[in-house]
């Protein structure tokens, strides 16, 4: 998906969520390039063949087999566009982070109201 795309499907779940405000539109530009840059990952992991370990020789010639790198960008990318999830409310812990933070009622304090009584 492109980043326009990923950007209005997230605007409209952190909208249908709650949690969303215009002053988050320079995050979820964010999270939209995390995940536009992390579909073309994936579609070039698929294309290579899916491996998750591959070959590698390094500059002695010694071949090691290790984690295919397309498959650790895709898991960074991920991982990064978690945090941005969860900061926008939209994962279920997120989400009660932030309506704990909103509906958390405010103590009263009966001097202050007194005061704002008379004034």
């Amino acid at each position: 998906m492109t980043k326009a795309g990923w950007k209005k499907r997230i605007t409209e779940t952190a909208t249908a969520a709650g949690t969303y405000r215009p002053y988050f539109d320079p995050v979820i530009d964010t999270l939209a390039g995390i995940l536009e840059k992390r579909d073309a990952a994936q579609k070039e992991f698929e294309k290579s063949g899916s491996r998750n370990l591959v070959k590698h020789t390094n500059k002695t010639g010694a071949t090691n087999i290790e984690q295919n790198p397309l498959l650790r960008l895709v898991n960074d990318l991920n991982r990064d566009a978690l945090a941005y999830w969860k900061e926008l409310g939209l994962t279920p812990a997120g989400l009660k982070k932030i309506d704990e933070k909103a509906l958390a009622v405010k103590k009263r304090n009966p001097l202050a109201e007194a005061l704002k009584d008379i004034g």
